[in-house]
């Protein structure tokens, strides 16, 4: 599941969001309209959705109700309409919080952070010698810190919650690096690697992370 999907049509301004959140290890996707949005959002999931309200096709107005119907993923607008009726509007569908464009990053940032804190930091992960601690972002193994990147922590943190699964590599990339990354999908093959030499008792033969051969990996 992706950390945040940003809905926003102006690409610069996405753009540098994205860099902002990505700095703070957040995994983003990013949709520019609202059919791509709930694509992204049906097949993949998101803990937050950052809305823009205009925007070509669906609006984002279309895009909360259709999101409330199904789920409470928390949504947090940001938008150009600032009017007492948008406003309203938006928190009436079901938006945890509206923000006003143009708006500062770090009053912007602070908001999600409050909500990743209040929605997801009483959550570890816990599986014999390894934790996983959400809020901190953090692994221990035998009550010891493992060094583990960003996105070292997003993988294992993936493969934990979807223990017994075997998932398709294009699905595990997508979900780590977003759906507008760069990076090539051998990035996943050396990050597994660099996990299993943090995490395994002997990495040349792991027992957590195991190669489902034509598919992918899963955590056992």
């Amino acid at each position: 599941m992706t950390d945040i999907l940003i809905v926003e049509d102006n690409r610069e301004l996405a753009n540098l969001l994205c860099d902002f959140l990505r700095m703070e290890n957040y995994t983003v996707s990013v949709a520019a309209t609202g059919e791509k949005a709930l694509f992204l959002y049906e097949t993949y999931g998101a803990k937050l959705v950052v809305l823009d309200i205009m925007l070509p096709g669906l609006d984002g107005f279309s895009i909360c109700k259709k999101i409330r119907e199904t789920g409470n993923t928390p949504i947090l607008i940001v938008s150009a309409k600032i009017t007492k009726d948008d406003k309203l509007k938006g928190l009436f569908l079901g938006a945890d919080d509206y923000i006003e464009k143009p708006y500062d990053i770090d009053i912007l940032l602070a908001k999600i952070k409050g909500i990743f804190k209040r929605r997801y930091s009483l959550d570890t992960i816990k599986d014999g010698s390894l934790t996983l601690n959400k809020e901190s972002r953090t692994a221990e193994k035998d009550g010891v810190k493992i060094d583990l990147t960003g996105k070292e922590y997003e993988l294992l943190l993936l493969l934990m919650e979807n223990r017994g699964k075997a998932l398709k590599k294009e699905f595990l990339f997508h979900q780590v690096w977003g759906s507008d990354s760069f990076s090539e999908l051998q990035t996943l093959t050396v990050h597994i690697k660099w996990l299993r030499e943090k995490i395994e008792d002997n990495p040349k033969k792991p027992e957590k992370i195991l190669t489902v051969w034509g598919v992918g990996y899963k955590y056992l």
